[in-house]
């Protein structure tokens, strides 16, 4: 059950502004933390914290297929993004690398910079602990939560090949 603090974005948050694609040479995860959002958000990379969230309008992720975008936001610490809306792509690419997401119109307009939010996955529950309002998010099937919770599609198709052994 992540619990953070919210970042906020406005609607249509491209792929490039999420990871600048002049970072894409060297995308280690390192690389890739340290200058994601850098062109929107000098200073997200600094205040971010492991289990923070980004909150966002309408179309996150939109731009180029590159998985560079979520990898990014994972490697910096985002516990989960709430969304009003996401690209199709970004949307696959997030949960084929293990970064949890929801698309909840009613969260993403509500919530605000700094407030303090949990999320429960197994429901889509959606907490604001900072003002007590409760949102909530259709929760995804199990199999995408075990997906999401093994780190992403690859080590869940992994997990389930030993299983099956």
């Amino acid at each position: 059950m992540p619990e953070g603090n919210v970042f906020k974005y406005g609607d249509h948050i491209d792929t490039d502004v999420i990871i600048p694609a002049r970072y894409l040479n060297t995308p280690s995860p390192d690389n890739l933390r340290q200058h994601c959002m850098e062109d929107l958000d000098p200073d997200f990379t600094g205040r971010v914290r492991s289990g923070d969230l980004v909150v966002a309008g309408w179309n996150f992720g939109c731009g180029s297929s590159r998985e560079h975008a979520p990898l990014a936001l994972r490697y910096a610490g985002v516990s989960c993004v709430i969304a009003a809306s996401f690209a199709r792509i970004f949307y696959r690419n997030a949960i084929n690398i293990g970064l949890p997401i929801l698309e909840c119109p009613e969260a993403a307009m509500a919530l605000q910079n700094g407030d303090r939010v949990q999320v429960v996955f197994d429901t889509g529950e959606i907490r604001n602990l900072t003002t007590g309002a409760v949102y909530q998010a259709e929760a995804f099937p199990s199999f995408i939560q075990d997906m999401i919770a093994c780190g992403g599609r690859l080590a869940y198709l992994k997990s389930r090949q030993k299983e099956a052994h």
